[in-house]
């Protein structure tokens, strides 16, 4: 049997304030992870791991299911996906492999072989019999499937599980080898996050924060803010069913994270106002210390930097337009996936973790912005506050209880 949602929690009212109370329920007092960064004891499970995937989907009878994937450690759960797709009266359409010279022919089947020899525009057509695909760890918007797919999803169809496996960086934004410890946490992660309620905590600052607006400050001088209006607010809460496509209203509401945790959304491009004080940072390859970028309108109109000022510029002039623009803010809500407190500190799952801020730069068009361009840049804030209106969400770092 596939394992099964605790019962739906129900609520008779609720406040603001209350909404960030909410928050570390979102865990399972019975599991725990550990902090350690060279962690022994750690073992994949195969079998729970596709299980939780396939539970996420919540599969209508007869969707179809791809698997695209790249060969390696993660190999073994992809005949168990198949089990658990079959189990849920799904059909398996077959695992697509990104890596045309090392093809196993266990995976091929005669949707995938034919898939696998197209022509891009052709496999775009191809691919809109696919109700959903999960993209596992090591493929990328490089990889032919995975772009293919996303023309898909652009044009209104199907969904995706993005179980990506990375994500872990310095507190400083370079981004880290996957330890065993990443493992652990990320497992666990799946395995414990209480899902019916990290919606329900969403929804409800979703609810709060198209009413009040944003502002975002930490101790190193940030401090912006904007306004969401009618803008799609993405939560990554989890749910790869159908059901959730029939809200979709840009390209992200069809790929779902797992592990799941964050919101991300493009705020209105003009109200965006203030300042963003970076901590040490990385531009163009170089170390970056005491950079500000002022804003008005969604738009840099000034930099300063203690050093590494012409790295910054650098990068942003070759960007072009979109290196000067406000992209999105997310917040991470998974109390499972936030910073670790013992040393070396870093951020689990690309600031999914909760009370991690991410004020991104650049092209903003799969969020439903209006800044094209391509490039893109997501900076991350481990010590922010979070106000909606005049209620703190997040200080210095953490969710307020």
């Amino acid at each position: 049997m596939l394992y099964r949602l605790p019962p739906i929690w129900t609520i008779q009212s609720i406040t603001l304030v209350s909404i960030v109370a909410l928050l570390f329920s979102c865990q399972r007092p019975s599991e725990t992870h550990t902090d350690a960064w060279d962690s022994t004891t750690f073992y994949f499970d195969w079998n729970a791991l596709a299980s939780q995937l396939v539970q996420r989907m919540r599969l209508e009878p007869g969707e179809k299911v791809l698997v695209v994937a790249r060969p390696g450690k993660f190999d073994p759960i992809i005949p168990l996906l198949k089990d658990w797709i079959e189990e849920a009266h799904g059909e398996f359409l077959g695992t697509i492999c990104v890596d045309s010279t090392n093809s196993p022919e266990a995976w091929k089947t005669p949707f995938t072989s034919i898939a696998e020899g197209s022509s891009f525009d052709a496999l775009v057509e191809r691919l809109k019999a696919v109700d959903i695909a999960i993209m596992l760890p090591g493929t990328s918007v490089s990889d032919r499937p995975y772009a293919a797919m996303q023309e898909v999803l652009r044009g209104g169809h199907g969904r995706t599980i993005h179980f990506h496996w990375s994500g872990a960086y310095t507190l400083s934004g370079s981004l880290l080898k996957v330890t065993t410890t990443v493992d652990s946490i990320y497992q666990n992660a799946i395995f414990a996050t209480d899902y019916r309620r990290l919606a329900e905590l969403q929804n409800y600052f979703e609810e709060f924060s198209r009413r009040h607006g944003i502002r975002v400050t930490t101790p190193q001088g940030t401090d912006i803010t904007f306004a969401l209006k009618d803008r799609p607010v993405t939560k990554q809460n989890g749910d790869a069913s159908r059901d959730r496509t029939r809200y979709a209203r840009n390209l992200i509401d069809r790929e779902i994270e797992i592990p799941a945790g964050a919101i991300r959304v493009a705020p209105i491009e003009e109200t965006v106002e203030g300042k963003i004080a970076f901590p040490k940072t990385e531009w163009s390859g170089e170390t970056v210390t005491g950079l500000v970028l002022t804003f008005k309108a969604g738009k840099i109109i000034g930099m300063k930097a203690e050093t590494g000022l012409q790295a910054v510029q650098a990068e942003l002039k070759a960007a072009g337009p979109a290196g000067y623009a406000f992209r999105e803010f997310a917040l991470g809500f998974n109390p499972l996936l936030a910073i670790p407190t013992d040393s070396p500190k870093w951020i689990p799952y690309y600031g999914y973790g909760a009370g991690v801020v991410r004020l991104s730069l650049g092209d903003n068009t799969e969020l439903g912005g209006k800044v094209g361009g391509g490039y893109v840049r997501w900076n991350f804030f481990t010590d922010a506050t979070v106000k909606l209106g005049n209620t703190v969400i997040v200080e210095d770092g953490k969710m307020l209880q």
